[in-house]
C-alpha cells in the first residue's frame, strides 16, 4: 500500500531550499543552505528534525552543486545527507528543483537543452538513491518560478511581462514532464510524485477588476493543467497561451506525454496567500493590490478549492507558516493543524501537513541587498537562528518545536488515536 493511501496524516517539516546561484551584476547569489549554514551543520540539523516526531521532510537537492558541469556530478555531500536521513528514519520528499538552475545553463529555463539536462540530472539522482528516496517533487512552485523568472525579471533568465511568464512556464512544464518520466524509469519501483504549487485567493473589491482576477485565479492551476495534459480548446487560458506562442503542436506534446501526481501539494501562507483587491486609482494593477491575513478561513477555502479542481488526487499541505514571534507561530500551528484535521473528518482526502520550516530562513530580498545575513533572517522556524560571533548561526529551540511535537504525537502517522477518514482507500 502506498504511503498516501493508508489513511494516516503525515506530519512534515521543510528546510528552505531556494537556490538562485546566478546573480545579475550588483546582486548576490541566494543559496539558503549556504546562508543558513545547513551545508556545514547537516547532521546536526537532521538530528533536530528527528527529535520533533516528524514523519516526513521536504528537502531539496542543490542541482548546481551536485551537477557543477555538464555531465559531471559530485555526490559527496548528498551521500552524507542520504545516510543521515536514513539513520533517523525520516521519509524525504525530494525537491529536485527549487527555483534555480546551474550557471552553465545560460538563460536558465530558456536554454535549448534545459528540459533534457534537467531530466538527466533527475534520473541520475533517482538511480543513485533508489534504495533510500522514494518520493519526488520535480519542480517546486512552478507558477511562482514563472512569475519571478519570466514576469518580474527578478531571477534568471530575468524576463518581464506576460510573454516571459508563458515562455518560462512552458519550459518549466516540459522539463517537469521529462524529469518525472526519467525518475519513474530510473528510480525505485514504488516511487511516488508530489506536485507542489503555491496558492492564492482573492478578496476585497474583486468586481472592480473581474477579468484580471479571473485570469490570475485560473493561472495558478496552469502548470498542473499543462503537465497533466488538461489544456484543450475549452481551457480558459487557451487563447492566452496561443497569443504567446504556445500553439497546438506544443499542447499536443503535453497531452501525449502527460504525467500525473500521486499527491497534489498546495503551499499556503495566511499572511500572503489572500490578495486584497482594492481600487488604488486609475492606474491600478494586480501588483499594486495589498494582502490580507485570512487565517484558518482562508486555508480551508484554498484546500476546498484545490480539492474541487482535482478531486481524484489526494492533497498534502506541503508548506504553511506564519512568520513572526514564537507566539504567532504557535497560534498558526494550532489553527492550521485543526483546520486540516477537521477537513479530513469531513471526508477530504488530505494526507499530509508541513510546517515551513525547521529553522528560520533568509528572506529573498537578500539578493538585492548589501546588508548581512543576520538582518534578513525571517522567524519561520521551530528553531530560531541566532547569530553568534564565534560559532555562527546557532539553532535555538523555541516553544513552537514543543507544540509541533505534541501535535505530531496526537495526529501524525504514528498516532493510533485518530480514525481513518477513508476506510478501504488502500484497496484502490
Amino acid at each position: 500500500m502506498p504511503w498516501y493511501a493508508d489513511g494516516r496524516l503525515r506530519f512534515a517539516l521543510g528546510v528552505e531550499d531556494t537556490f538562485i546561484h546566478d546573480a545579475r551584476p550588483g546582486g548576490r547569489p541566494l543559496d539558503e543552505y549556504e546562508l543558513t549554514e545547513h551545508y556545514a551543520r547537516l547532521t546536526d540539523d537532521i538530528a533536530l528534525l528527528g527529535s520533533t516526531g516528524a514523519d516526513q521532510v521536504r528537502w531539496g537537492v542543490p542541482w548546481y552543486k551536485v551537477n557543477p558541469e555538464p555531465g559531471r556530478y559530485d555526490f559527496g555531500w548528498l551521500d552524507r545527507a542520504a545516510e543521515a536521513f536514513a539513520a533517523h528514519g525520516v521519509e524525504v520528499l525530494v525537491d529536485l528543483l527549487h527555483y534555480g538552475c546551474p550557471r552553465w545553463l545560460d538563460n536558465a529555463f530558456l536554454h535549448t537543452d534545459y528540459p533534457a539536462r534537467f531530466a538527466e540530472y533527475a534520473a541520475t539522482v533517482a538511480e543513485r538513491y533508489r534504495d533510500v528516496w522514494h518520493v519526488y517533487t520535480p519542480v517546486n512552485e512552478p507558477v511562482v518560478t514563472a512569475e519571478r523568472c519570466g514576469e518580474a525579471g527578478a531571477w534568471p533568465p530575468f524576463l518581464v511581462g506576460a510573454d516571459g511568464f508563458v515562455r518560462v512556464l512552458a519550459a518549466v512544464a516540459r522539463g517537469a514532464v521529462l524529469a518525472q518520466r526519467a525518475v519513474a524509469e530510473a528510480g525505485p519501483t514504488d516511487v511516488s510524485f508530489v506536485h507542489v504549487e503555491a496558492t492564492r485567493r482573492y478578496g476585497g473589491e474583486t468586481w472592480r477588476y473581474p477579468e484580471a482576477v479571473a485570469h490570475l485565479t485560473e493561472r495558478q492551476f496552469l502548470h498542473q493543467d499543462l503537465v497533466t495534459g488538461r489544456v484543450g480548446d475549452e481551457h480558459p487560458l487557451r487563447s492566452h497561451l496561443a497569443a504567446h506562442g504556445i500553439g497546438d503542436r506544443e499542447l499536443a506534446w503535453f497531452a501525449e506525454h502527460a504525467v500525473a501526481p500521486d499527491v497534489l501539494g498546495v503551499n499556503h501562507y495566511p499572511h500572503v496567500s489572500t490578495v486584497q483587491v482594492t481600487d488604488t486609482g486609475p492606474a491600478a494593477r494586480p501588483d499594486e493590490w495589498g494582502l490580507r491575513h485570512d487565517g484558518a478561513e482562508g486555508l480551508a477555502d484554498i484546500l476546498r478549492t484545490w480539492h474541487a479542481r482535482y478531486p481524484a488526487v489526494p492533497l498534502h499541505l506541503t508548506e504553511t507558516g506564519d512568520p513572526g514571534d514564537v507566539e504567532r507561530r504557535i497560534r498558526w500551528l494550532e489553527q492550521s493543524v485543526r483546520t486540516v484535521v477537521d477537513l479530513r473528518a469531513d471526508g477530504m482526502d488530505l494526507v499530509g501537513y508541513t510546517w515551513w520550516s525547521l529553522f528560520d530562513m533568509v528572506g529573498w530580498d537578500y539578493r538585492e541587498s548589501t546588508r548581512p545575513v543576520a538582518e534578513h533572517l525571517m522567524g519561520h522556524g521551530l528553531w530560531d537562528l541566532v547569530p553568534d560571533e564565534l560559532t555562527g548561526l546557532e539553532r535555538v529551540r523555541t516553544a513552537a518545536a514543543d507544540t509541533f511535537t505534541a501535535l505530531a504525537e496526537q495526529f501524525g502517522a504514528a498516532s493510533s488515536t485518530h480514525p481513518d477518514p477513508h476506510p478501504g482507500r488502500g484497496d484502490r
